[in-house]
């Protein structure tokens, strides 16, 4: 059975029972629940060695770099490659899509989509380009140092991404990724409020590629499994890893409370058993698509725009957000695992989560 094929087969967290929280998914359970946002995903398998790839997201389906989207970062951890920070947070906007990618291909993924950003219509005056992408190490199946990742494979990505289902698993920027010990990847989940709460939808996606204890809905897996970090009592077995947490909402924010938002998709996944150890990479990128937010500019051979009205979420309305956050995260990180499937290269294997014992561990504790 191909890897394709062995997904399709394989549950997502809520087909078998795990649905952290108390708020309803929306229609696909993914980030692309929030109207506008597309994905789009290269998978680069080559020879028995290259197990790696690109996935992008899209905030809407304008040029981002003249329809900004207000955003921010949260870092759990610091140890990464995340190009474009230092100006995101300064202005607390995004001006492109958002890609993933393997660590020692975020420059070459960011001059790709650099390129294709120049070459839309438009952009023949602009001079400057805040490429933001993000990265985890999959060095463990992936021939890193070659450093794999084409142009063409972001062009792709870029040029594929849609609305709809997101696959799921070992994909994308998830190929090579490794969870727990066990096979991790890419995953996705969205939650809708009440009208009550507002209506918003909150969709994310995860890169899942770190270590720890793994936890599902509380139930010691990673234990009652033997596979977790410090099994060995020993520092080079610490579940060093990382991860990328991109949260998209369609609610009104401002870039501050969407750093709020990102602190509470490390609260998601701390719930699966991650401590954010030395080695990790955590790191969360929450926008808002909300048409009430978004940035105008101009392409630098015009005026500035002036003043202009802006939507802005009460503080007080805050905390259904925060909530549906740490739900979609969680359950994100398990659809990444459960998923994937089990991948080799270079004569080593890295196994998917085994599906059949980890529904018997949430029976014993009490979980379906």
């Amino acid at each position: 059975m191909t890897g394709v094929a062995e997904s399709q087969t394989r549950p997502r967290a809520r087909e078998i029972g795990v649905a952290p929280g108390v708020f309803t998914p929306g229609t696909h359970n993914a980030i692309t629940d929030v109207a506008g946002v597309r994905v789009g995903q290269t998978t680069v398998v080559e020879g028995d060695s290259v197990r790696t790839g690109v996935t992008a997201i899209l905030p809407h389906g304008d040029n981002p770099f003249f329809a900004r989207v207000p955003a921010a970062l949260h870092v759990g951890n610091g140890f990464g490659k995340l190009i474009g920070v230092t100006q995101l947070r300064e202005l607390g906007e995004l001006e492109t899509p958002i890609l993933l990618t393997c660590t020692l291909c975020v420059w070459k993924a960011a001059d790709a989509m650099v390129e294709w950003m120049l070459g839309k219509p438009g952009m023949a005056q602009v001079g400057s380009i805040n490429p933001v992408v993000g990265e985890t190490n999959d060095g463990g199946l992936n021939d890193i140092r070659s450093r794999p990742i084409r142009p063409e494979h972001v062009r792709r990505a870029l040029d594929g991404a849609s609305s709809g289902p997101v696959e799921e698993g070992a994909v994308g920027a998830g190929a090579g990724t490794i969870a727990f010990g066990w096979k991790g990847g890419i995953g996705t989940s969205s939650r809708v409020l009440p009208a009550s709460l507002g209506g918003y939808t909150v969709g994310v996606i995860v890169q899942s590629n770190f270590g720890g204890v793994l936890q599902v809905m509380g139930a010691p897996v990673g234990k009652e499994l033997g596979r977790y970090a410090f099994k060995d009592a020993r520092n080079d077995d610490a579940g060093d890893g990382s991860i990328m947490m991109v949260i998209a909402t369609d609610a009104p924010l401002s870039e501050r409370n969407l750093g709020r938002i990102g602190q509470r998709a490390i609260m998601g996944l701390s719930r699966t058993g991650s401590s954010a150890s030395n080695g990790s990479g955590d790191y969360a990128i929450a926008f808002s698509t909300a048409a009430g937010v978004r940035r105008t500019v101009s392409d630098g051979g015009g005026a500035p725009p002036g003043p202009r009205q802006v939507a802005d979420l009460p503080n007080d309305a805050m905390s259904a957000l925060f909530q549906a956050t740490v739900e979609a995260t969680e359950e994100a990180i398990y659809n990444s695992m459960f998923k994937a499937t089990t991948v080799t290269s270079r004569g080593r294997t890295i196994e998917a989560l085994p599906i059949q014992r980890l529904r018997e561990v949430l029976a014993a504790y009490g979980i379906r």
